[in-house]
């Protein structure tokens, strides 16, 4: 399958084969003014432009500033726009031949700045292997042994904050050491 009206290779991460779903704003733009996306060769798509154009399904929320509606949506519809992505950006005889809509709908990535795609309220995390999970329980159960014995044989999962998941690229504040404390 080839790419239209810009040429996108297949090695490249973002090709035709694959259009992942983000969140952006323009870096001339608020947070305020954040929406929906795919990224194609190193342009995103903007899906608001394209709904608003009509040339997506109207039962999609791309004006938002999460992807969560879309994802609530389920795998029908993540398909259908999908399916149609791929036709606007392979067919020659697409809409987006019109300079206007095809420039009000590719963006430069380098012109965007990349949001946190959804809102997370809260999720569950697994231990990701046993040295992990050892490490854990010698400080949760310092006087017992770390593991318990059904740990190799069902998934052991806890709490997560949603506090922690962020942007990639976004700076983090780590723990440097300790600092005593006022008397």
């Amino acid at each position: 399958m080839t790419s239209w009206p810009i040429t996108v290779s297949e090695d490249h991460p973002f090709s035709i084969q694959n259009l992942p779903f983000g969140v952006f704003h323009t870096k001339q733009e608020q947070h305020s003014q954040a929406r929906c996306a795919s990224a194609f060769g190193d342009f995103v798509v903007d899906l608001a432009a394209l709904q608003k154009a009509n040339h997506l399904p109207d039962t999609c929320c791309f004006t938002n500033s999460s992807l969560n509606t879309f994802m609530s949506l389920g795998r029908e519809v993540w398909k259908q726009v999908r399916s149609k992505l791929i036709e606007l950006l392979s067919s020659s005889s697409s809409p987006l031949k019109d300079d206007t809509l095809r420039n009000s709908v590719l963006i430069p990535m380098t012109n965007v700045v990349m949001l946190l795609p959804c809102k997370v309220g809260d999720y569950t995390d697994f231990y990701a292997s046993i040295d992990h999970a050892t490490n854990l329980g010698k400080m949760f159960r310092p006087n017992e042994e770390p593991l318990k014995p059904n740990w190799k044989h069902l998934p052991v999962g806890y709490h997560g904050r949603a506090s922690s998941v962020v942007v990639s690229g976004t700076d983090l504040k780590r723990p440097n050491g300790q600092k005593k404390g006022r008397a």
